[in-house]
């Protein structure tokens, strides 16, 4: 517990997130963000893009240094929070791969002991052989092998896995699958493989995952989902709920940090609010590339 709390010391909070977004230029931000925690992968020349992902590389750092004071069930918990990074990595290797022009992957994040199976994924050499190797893992066979079809399938996974074994991130975990399954469905107008779709079904049930219209797929959510939906009418308008989804992310963090400090709550509270900070900044800094604003604006941002 108060290596958890030690570590939210690292994040920027609301008030340096202001002072970021205000900032008259990129530049300006990235000298403010050089005398923070976040100034560790952080070029002072950096494009915005690679600004950003400097800040969730510091993110990732954060949540290495975390899991290396857990215990075995500690560090399982935090291999699962921080799948995104493994996914983002296999994202850029599967579009390197299936480019028509030869290219290399983007500089992928160090992921350490909470890689889940990117050491044997980052050696494949083509899609079929990257599909084989992430079937003969714990992401197993999503069904495609095209860089969408890969993008989608992981990120199902990971909730349904994410939902099944950290149950505090339960409605985290349903409520990021119920938005991206709904503009997968009903906005790209894109079938899930059938493997993702049972996945998802475990955690949206398969009256959701099986709806025929976009206002029958909300009205079937579980409780677990339906939150972050409430009031959204038009497939269009989901990207407004990922502010939403956000905001419950780090309030749910504070609360586990104000518990009873048992069990791994603390950790998931920890990196709950961890994300929360990362993400905000990474949203005053588009805002500062834009010449300055107000964190008031971040709905326009998601």
């Amino acid at each position: 517990m108060t290596r958890a709390r030690a570590m939210l010391s690292r994040c920027l909070g609301i008030s340096g997130a202001r002072d970021v977004a205000g900032a008259a230029t990129l530049d300006d931000a990235l000298r403010y963000l050089a005398a923070t925690p976040y100034r560790r992968d952080l070029d002072s020349e950096a494009g915005l893009a690679d600004a950003q992902r400097a800040v969730s590389a510091t993110l990732l750092w954060h949540l290495r240094v975390l899991g290396g004071w857990q215990p075995r069930a500690g560090a399982a918990v935090l291999r699962l929070l921080a799948s995104g990074f493994e996914i983002a990595n296999v994202d850029d290797h599967a579009r390197a791969l299936s480019a028509a022009e030869p290219r290399p992957p983007a500089k992928p994040y160090r992921l350490g002991s909470l890689a889940i199976a990117w050491p044997r994924l980052s050696g494949t050499s083509s899609p079929a052989e990257l599909r084989a190797a992430l079937a003969r893992s714990v992401w197993g066979d999503l069904g495609a092998d095209s860089a969408a079809g890969v993008a989608i399938g992981m990120r199902i996974t990971a909730a349904e896995r994410t939902a099944a074994g950290v149950p505090q991130a339960v409605h985290w975990a349903a409520g990021r699958l119920a938005l991206l399954v709904g503009r997968e469905m009903f906005l790209a107008d894109r079938a899930l493989t059938p493997s993702s779709a049972r996945r998802a079904a475990r955690v949206l049930g398969s009256e959701a995952v099986g709806a025929a219209s976009f206002p029958d797929f909300l009205r079937r959510l579980p409780a677990t989902a339906r939150w972050v939906v409430d009031g959204i009418g038009t497939p269009a308008d989901l990207w407004r709920a990922e502010t939403r989804w956000w905001i419950r992310l780090e309030q749910d963090g504070r609360d586990l940090m104000r518990g009873s400090g048992l069990g791994s709550s603390p950790v998931v509270g920890a990196v709950a609010m961890l994300s929360a900070d990362a993400w905000r900044v990474r949203g005053a800094l588009e805002l500062a590339a834009r010449g300055g604003g107000s964190l008031e604006d971040f709905d326009a941002l998601v």
